[in-house]
């Protein structure tokens, strides 16, 4: 652990015995702020810079908004945490191949895109945003952190044919717990951190970790799915695709990766390939 978590850790777990919410406080700052941006990288930035920008806000936080094409038969792509929107590079000159137009943007506190702190609240939201502009989706692409919120998008209106999950998180109860172990912080802190979770994001709300547990919500979600996930992700385990599997059973195809780990699996050729063929077997037409 480097030297800023181990100071977290020493502050916050004597805290909470004392004042856990105070506690709670500090630790809900610390976990929905991503701390760094991601820069495009250099094979992104043909795809990258081709891109119209759309502006778009949330919660008065300025967004920036991609479109790759016209807008007609939009594929949705959301990005995980720390990350952006041009991390999905490979997919787009493909998905503009079979004739759809491609839509993402970079998150509050993300890429380029204003603000400092966001959640999966927000994410629905600006995805509910670009459905109400273009229309239905075709599909939906969704990587870590973006497919927990696709799941929670497509329970609260979001239309769409497929989805296209990476590394993906199934439950929204899985972030709180993965910050803390990550900084260890004990569950004193945990149980803190989710009262304020429920308070400042879901105004009370307790209900909010079954409702965004995609695993309780398979009966309402009736489109394919898609799940990708690599054996060897130390960041979102294997069991949060297995559980996907358990609950939405043949409506979900799981590919089990190897060596590619949490990130680079967006930009595997060969998941490009396989994301690219489950998105075309949906528009009738033929992935090239």
């Amino acid at each position: 652990m480097d030297p800023a978590q181990a100071l977290i850790r020493t502050a916050l777990n004597p805290t909470a015995r004392i004042a856990p919410g105070l506690a709670g406080r500090a630790a809900f700052e610390l976990f929905r702020r991503p701390l760094r941006r991601s820069p495009v990288r250099p094979a992104e930035r043909e795809v990258h810079h081709g891109a119209a920008r759309e502006p778009l806000a949330v919660d008065g936080k300025t967004v920036v908004g991609y479109r790759w094409g016209s807008g007609e038969r939009p594929v949705l792509l959301l990005h995980g945490w720390r990350s952006r929107a041009s991390r999905f590079a490979p997919f787009v000159p493909r998905l503009r191949a079979l004739g759809l137009s491609v839509l993402a943007f970079d998150a509050p506190g993300h890429g380029d895109s204003g603000g400092r702190a966001t959640s999966v609240l927000e994410y629905r939201e600006l995805a509910l945003r670009l459905q109400d502009r273009y229309g239905p989706f075709e599909a939906v692409v969704a990587h870590s952190l973006g497919v927990c919120a696709a799941f929670g998008a497509l329970g609260d209106g979001l239309r769409a044919g497929r989805l296209a999950a990476l590394s993906g998180v199934s439950e929204v109860g899985f972030f709180p717990a993965a910050f803390c172990a990550g900084l260890g912080l004990d569950a004193t802190v945990e149980r803190a951190l989710r009262r304020r979770i429920e308070q400042d994001l879901f105004a009370g709300d307790a209900g909010v970790w079954e409702r965004y547990d995609a695993a309780r919500r398979a009966a309402e979600i009736g489109l394919p799915v898609l799940v990708l996930h690599d054996e060897d992700d130390d960041v979102v385990p294997l069991g949060q695709a297995h559980r996907l599997k358990r609950a939405y059973g043949e409506r979900l195809d799981l590919v089990v990766t190897r060596g590619l780990g949490h990130r680079r699996i967006v930009a595997e050729p060969a998941v490009v390939d396989q994301v690219i063929g489950f998105v075309a077997a949906g528009t009738g037409v033929a992935a090239a």
